[in-house]
């Protein structure tokens, strides 16, 4: 995304897959290099691979409408459907495949990961993980520590909504969104400091680039970033939705909401160690109980329900969401409310199957056949 400084807050999102066998659905242990050389024929720059072989994430350009997003992601997945299915392969857009052994999806490393992999060691080969990341083009770059300290009560909320990692190595792990849980594994983690200003949170990134822990600012993987490359400020708390629906309501709401804070500059700037001790426990209740879950609330002093938190952000950034042209997918949160995130559709579809066959493992492969057919719609 190129500089800009406009009061568009142009929207980019990338997603995350996992290549599987169309036979079995199981996670690819080499990615053949014919089928990656057919999909960047198809799908152009909006495409590239990840660290492990089963891995693959898509990337849209810039947008100034939801929308039109919507229909470039749709387009991206129909094309990546259609080659995989050539190659007797399919996709699966979900943070964790629900049966896949990490130990079986190392890849050679690159030149960037060679380094990499030797730092995180183990931790690193466990990363089979798939995440959504939405870049948000703000009216002024320097704008975007300030918003990524305020928006940070906000973070679980993208958590719950975006769940869809209930099963790790073919078990049920007891959270709706179990990718964090691993992820978090890896240092630069989890939600950022508050830094009180752009000089303090370069000054961190200096001192780290400095003493050769870190090459750039890319190797900071909060759930929340300035991004590198871009004027933009990268939400990267959400699961790998499986229903592009989803993806664009989550987006869309991340985007209404930096422009509600840009405007109101006001809004959480006594923001405090308290505030964030509170934000990472809630964090942990997302993970944990997804769009089930309550939230600690400070002020408040109660547990308010996710689906109340989620309505009372839907009220609070209507005029946002109707001044960038959103209004329709912010309601669509309402839906992932009403019937469930991913996580709890591959619940259902589990417990359905393995009740029905009296075989736990029918039971995922019906999961993994639900996730390959709802990823490609």
């Amino acid at each position: 995304m190129s500089a800009a400084s406009t009061e568009e807050y142009r929207i980019g999102i990338e997603e995350e897959y996992f290549i599987v066998e169309n036979a079995g659905k199981s996670a690819l242990r080499r990615m053949p290099a014919a089928y990656m050389g057919s999909v960047r024929e198809a799908l152009g720059p909006g495409v590239s691979g990840e660290r492990l072989h089963a891995q693959i994430e898509v990337m849209t350009r810039p947008h100034r409408s939801a929308a039109d997003a919507r229909r470039e992601l749709h387009g991206l997945r129909r094309s990546l459907a259609e080659v995989s299915a050539g190659f007797d392969l399919a996709f699966i857009a979900a943070g964790t495949h629900p049966t896949a052994n990490w130990q079986s999806g190392k890849r050679p490393p690159t030149q960037r990961d060679d380094g990499l992999m030797h730092d995180l060691q183990m931790p690193g080969e466990r990363n089979m993980l798939c995440g959504m990341h939405v870049h948000v083009e703000l009216p002024d770059a320097d704008q975007r520590i300030d918003v990524m300290r305020r928006i940070l009560p906000y973070l679980p909320v993208f958590v719950a909504l975006s769940t869809s990692s209930p099963f790790w190595e073919s078990r049920r792990t007891g959270l709706m969104g179990y990718r964090l849980a691993a992820y978090d594994e890896l240092p630069r983690t989890g939600l950022p400091e508050l830094f009180e200003s752009a000089k303090d949170y370069r000054d961190y990134i200096d001192a780290l680039v400095a003493a050769r822990a870190i090459r750039d600012s890319s190797y900071v993987w909060w759930t929340i970033r300035p991004s590198e490359k871009h004027p933009t400020l990268e939400l990267r708390a959400p699961d790998s939705c499986t229903r592009v629906e989803d993806s664009v309501a989550i987006a869309a709401l991340y985007r209404a909401l930096v422009r509600h804070l840009v405007r109101n500059p006001r809004l959480n700037v006594g923001i405090d160690a308290v505030d964030r001790a509170i934000a990472v426990e809630n964090k942990w209740r997302a993970q944990r109980y997804g769009i089930h879950g309550s939230f600690v609330d400070r002020h408040a002093r109660e547990a308010v329900p996710v689906a109340q938190a989620v309505e009372r952000l839907i009220d609070q950034l209507t005029d946002d969401a109707d001044a960038l042209g959103g209004r329709a997918e912010l309601e669509h949160l309402r839906t992932i409310i009403s019937g469930g995130t991913s996580a709890d559709i591959q619940i259902a579809v589990y417990q359905e199957a393995a009740h029905r066959t009296g075989n736990r493992d029918e039971g995922l492969n019906a999961v993994k056949t639900w996730l390959t057919h709802a990823s490609a719609q």
